[in-house]
């Protein structure tokens, strides 16, 4: 049975899971201007801790009691992009969730990462707002989750900082995995054509462990 203490619980978890990512991207970004090899490591290891620590975590009970630590490859400067936000038409995508009902977005842009191809950068038009850009390569289902991967989802403080002419920050280093790759109770927004690379990205979260999935139970 459900009580109000255990949703207050709960809500109170997420919100510390929240407040910790903010930190830890506050950090990456700052270790990021001189050093994005160094900021990918803290991102790692702090990822890791929250994974394997935290009440909020998307890994359940059994899946913590074997975890150790997310499989990241590692980083390649090569995939580090600073790109301008291009106008693009107009369209509005809408995400139907178990948990959180239509969950809307508008397309507010376009760029281009050279030698990939093109990503749609998406404006979350629900209370809060936030930038999203979730992204979908060759690896899929292979290497990598085959439902994609975030790059940008400022609004829960994933978020890598503006370039120094005012554009965004892509480093492809740092996509990570939705929570339902782990768990499918999680409600996830996943990359459509618009988010779809042709060409293959190695790096970044890959695919997860299969004893860190939701129907993993210990013998």
């Amino acid at each position: 049975m459900v009580t109000q203490l255990g949703l207050a619980l709960d809500a109170l978890a997420v919100a510390d899971w929240r407040r910790r990512t903010a930190q830890m991207y506050a950090d990456v970004r700052r270790l990021a201007e001189d050093d994005p090899a160094a900021a990918h490591a803290e991102w790692v290891a702090r990822r890791d801790e929250l994974f394997a620590t935290h009440a909020a975590s998307p890994l359940h009970h059994a899946a913590k009691a074997v975890f150790e630590g997310l499989s990241v490859a590692p980083y390649d400067p090569a995939y580090r992009f600073e790109v301008r936000v291009r106008a693009t038409s107009a369209q509005r995508l809408e995400v139907t969730t178990g948990t959180d009902g239509v969950v809307p977005f508008d397309r507010v842009g376009r760029v281009e990462l050279e030698g990939l191809g093109s990503l749609s950068v998406w404006a979350l038009r629900t209370y809060g707002g936030g930038i999203f850009i979730p992204v979908k390569d060759a690896t899929a289902g292979k290497g990598t989750y085959g439902g994609g991967r975030y790059l940008l989802d400022t609004i829960k403080h994933a978020d890598l900082g503006r370039a120094t002419d005012g554009g965004l920050i892509l480093d492809l280093n740092f996509a990570y995995n939705p929570s339902c790759a782990y768990d499918p109770a999680w409600a996830c927004p996943l990359a459509t054509r618009g988010n779809v690379l042709p060409a293959p990205v190695p790096v970044g979260e890959q695919q997860p462990d299969p004893k860190l999935v939701a129907d993993f139970e210990l013998e």
